[in-house]
């Protein structure tokens, strides 16, 4: 069975939806909002099969010398999708702002198409 983890403010109608599909969920935090395992201690244990979250959850503040490279580094490591979402007419401007990290299985959607992105991806992981 496949399992999402998600931070704090993802839909609860979509966590919902992946349920009553089958797929677990499971909470994580990005050390800062307390909600949850933080992310970037996932390990192949936590048998996460991808992660869900909002862009400003992934994003430092300005005065922080970390950025999302930091907070996604345990999913890069383990080969985990990130599903990032963003309104549809930021997506470019969010990759803009992440860079080079907007190239490492990260997927922005805007949250109208979140479940469908994450049920596609799903679908391909475990085919």
């Amino acid at each position: 069975m496949a399992t999402v983890g998600y931070m704090e403010g993802t839909d609860p109608l979509i966590l919902t939806r992946l349920n009553l599909d089958g797929i677990g969920t499971t909470p994580l935090g990005n050390g800062f909002d307390g909600h949850g395992k933080y992310v970037g201690h996932l390990t192949k244990q936590d048998v996460i099969s991808l992660v869900i979250t909002y862009l400003h959850k992934i994003l430092p503040t300005t005065d922080m010398p970390i950025g999302a490279r930091d907070f996604l580094s345990a999913c890069r490591t383990h080969d985990i999708p990130v599903v990032v979402l963003v309104p549809e007419d930021k997506i470019a401007r969010a990759q803009e702002i992440l860079g080079e990290q907007s190239k490492l299985r990260l997927t922005m959607v805007s949250p109208e198409k979140a479940y469908d992105t994450v049920i596609e991806i799903l679908g391909q992981e475990h085919s």
